[in-house]
């Protein structure tokens, strides 16, 4: 009779500590989307543009071109830089406007 009681507390116990990490758990990772959501809203209302999956897809290559253009032309690769550079710009002016 002891040992029943035993395993049955300690049964309320591990569950109990499961359901305290798993909604702490889904507290934070629905925190995290709210907060994800958030930033992207605020991103693409302050560049003018809506907040879709393709926009931000755009965003990102124009955001990747550019970042290689600067490291051709830190590397001395002006022509290379130059071309990045120019699509890069092309690509965020066309999503801007």
């Amino acid at each position: 009779m002891q040992i029943d009681r035993f395993f049955h507390w300690l049964g309320e116990f591990l569950g109990d500590a499961l359901r305290v990490i798993v909604d702490a758990l889904s507290a934070l990772f629905a925190g995290l989307g709210v907060a994800i959501e958030r930033f992207f809203d605020g991103l693409a209302g302050s560049l003018g543009v809506s907040s879709s999956l393709i926009n931000l897809m755009v965003l990102i290559i124009g955001v990747w071109m550019l970042y290689r253009g600067i490291r051709a032309l830190l590397r001395r690769g002006f022509v290379g830089g130059l071309v990045w550079l120019f699509l890069g710009l092309l690509v965020l002016g066309w999503l801007i406007r």
